[in-house]
This record gives C-alpha cells, structure tokens and sequence, in this order.
C-alpha cells in the first residue's frame, strides 16, 4: 500500500477509535466514519470491504498505538508461575482503562451486531490466551491449587479481569486504578495459588 494509502488507512481507524469513544458510539455507521476521516464512503470501503474487518483492525490498531506487546513484556519473561500471574493482571488491567470506551461500545452492540460481536469475541479470545498462558505458568511450577483443573482456573481469571468488572469497580464504584490492580492481583493469588 501506498505511504498515502498507509496515511488514509491509519485516519480511518483513528476515526473509527474515536467515535465509538463518544457518547452514542454503539450506533456509529460506516458513512460516520467516512465523514470524520474526511473520505467518501467508497474510499472507506476500499479499505475495509465491510464493517467487521473495520472493527478488528480498529482494536488491532489501539494495541499497536498502546504497545500491548511492551505492555505485556514483564509477564512473557516472568520465569515463576507467580510472577507471571502478577504481572499479567497489571498489564491487562491497567490496559483496560485505555480501551474501555471502545470495548464498552463493541460489547454494547454485540448483541444485535454481527460485525461487532466479531471484533469483541477476537479481543476476548486474546485476553483468555493470556489468562490460560498465566495458568500454565502456575501449572508448571506446581503452584496451581488443586482445587481447580487448569481449564477451570483460567475461567476464573478470565472472568475475574473481565472489562465488565473493571467497569463495575472502577467507574461506578469509583475504585483508583491502582488499587482495583492490587486487589485483582490478591484475589487471583488467593482462588489460583496453592497454599
């Protein structure tokens, strides 16, 4: 692709960021995005044939502007079980206050919107690959309790750093970022590690 159509691509998914941030994001249409990027609709469509590939390149492009990959450094070195659980709760959780808008819009319109619920299950698959990456490590070094199979235990993870409860304990009950971290972390250990 072209530098220009490199420039025009990178507008359309900022654009597309940035309205499903605002108030009513879950109703945005292609031609919103078109008129923000200051396209036609027939440039959006030549590089996003339909609204889902939008969607998923739209959450791939806040990683890569977020650095998820060096976010997620510390918890892909980490050589304990422990460590890696700890740091991946930090990675992931202070992540989600950089998505939330976003992530809020797509689980809002997943329901009754094909493409969205597409673009939100890809964002939910990774996340769970990272929970059960976590467990592994817990697994690995005999850490994991007994009480849950590994399957069970990533779950639970998964569901525990779930943008809902951040949302939840965050934004409604208006917990800082810090402390809804270090709790996250003190609940996994206490349901997930041995002893």
């Amino acid at each position: 692709m072209s530098r220009k159509g490199d420039d025009t691509r990178n507008r359309i998914l900022t654009s597309t960021w940035q309205l499903l941030e605002t108030p009513g994001g879950s109703a945005v249409r292609m031609s919103d995005i078109a008129k923000t990027a200051g396209i036609s609709r027939q440039a959006l469509y030549l590089h996003f044939p339909n609204r889902a590939d939008l969607l998923v390149a739209t959450t791939r492009h806040i990683d890569e502007i977020n650095d998820i990959d060096a976010r997620l450094a510390a918890s892909r070195a980490a050589t304990g079980g422990v460590e890696r659980l700890e740091a991946y709760i930090t990675a992931w959780c202070g992540y989600i206050a950089q998505i939330q808008g976003v992530a809020r819009a797509l689980m809002s319109m997943q329901d009754h919107d094909a493409e969205a619920r597409i673009a939100w299950a890809g964002r939910e698959t990774a996340m769970r690959e990272g929970c059960a990456a976590a467990i592994t490590a817990l697994q690995r070094d005999a850490t994991l309790t007994p009480d849950l199979s590994p399957a069970e235990a990533t779950d639970i993870l998964w569901t525990l750093l779930s943008v809902r409860n951040w949302d939840r304990l965050v934004r409604e009950c208006g917990w800082a970022q810090a402390a809804y971290i270090r709790q996250m972390q003190r609940l996994a250990r206490a349901a997930l590690v041995a002893g």
